[in-house]
C-alpha cells in the first residue's frame, strides 16, 4: 500500500509539472518571441473594433478583397482544413464551383490566372493573409465597385505588403480593406 501511495504522489507532481508546466512555457515563449506577445491583433476603425487580424474573416462584397475560403466558415472555434484529398469530387465541386464565381466577378481573368489559394481554403480554414499575386487579380474589380482611381487602389496593395523574417510576402485582408473603405469616405 504504501509503494502504491508514493506511485500516486509521483504521478500527480508529473502532472502538474508536465501539463501545467509544459503550458505555462510555451505560453510564456509565446508571449516573450510572437507579435503582440501571443495576443491576437485587434484591428479598430473610427474607434469600433472590427476585427482580429491575425483571424481569417468573409468578405463576399465586391468593393473589398477576397481572401481565402474557408472550410469551416470561419469558425475561430473550430478551426480546421476540410480533410477531403485534391482527388475527391466533392473537393474538385467545391474548388470549381468557388473558381466560377471567382471569374464570375473578374470577367477579365482566365482559370490559369486565378491564384490557387483564391479558390482553395487553407489548413486552419482562418488564413487572414493572401499574396500580393493574389491582391493584385482583384484590383480591377475593386477600384471599379468601390469607385476609387485603379492607380491608387494598387498603391494600397502595396502599401498594405508584409515581409516576414521567414517565409513569403503577404498581404492581411482585413487590413486592405480597412485601407479602401478609409478611401472610400474621402
Amino acid at each position: 500500500m504504501k509503494t502504491l501511495f508514493q506511485s500516486l504522489k509521483i504521478t500527480l507532481a508529473f502532472c502538474a509539472i508536465l501539463f501545467v508546466g509544459y503550458v505555462l512555457v510555451l505560453w510564456g515563449f509565446g508571449a516573450m518571441v510572437t507579435p503582440n506577445h501571443g495576443e491576437a491583433e485587434v484591428v479598430t476603425r473610427h474607434g469600433r473594433e472590427v476585427g482580429a487580424a491575425n483571424v481569417g474573416q468573409s468578405f463576399s462584397d465586391s468593393t473589398h478583397f477576397w481572401g481565402r475560403p474557408s472550410a469551416v466558415d470561419y469558425n475561430g472555434g473550430g478551426s480546421g482544413g476540410s480533410n477531403k484529398g485534391p482527388t475527391n469530387p466533392t473537393y474538385l465541386a467545391d474548388v470549381k464551383a468557388r473558381l466560377e464565381t471567382f471569374l464570375a466577378a473578374h470577367p477579365y481573368l482566365t482559370a490559369a490566372q486565378v491564384p490557387s489559394e483564391l479558390v482553395t481554403a487553407s489548413g486552419s480554414g482562418l488564413d487572414p493573409h493572401i499574396s500580393p499575386e493574389a491582391a493584385a487579380v482583384q484590383v480591377r474589380r475593386v477600384a471599379g465597385m468601390s469607385r476609387i482611381n485603379e492607380e491608387r487602389v494598387r498603391e494600397l496593395v502595396e502599401q498594405s505588403i508584409e515581409n516576414p523574417v521567414i517565409g513569403k510576402q503577404y498581404v492581411n485582408v482585413l487590413k486592405l480593406n480597412i485601407a479602401i473603405d478609409a478611401n472610400k469616405d474621402n
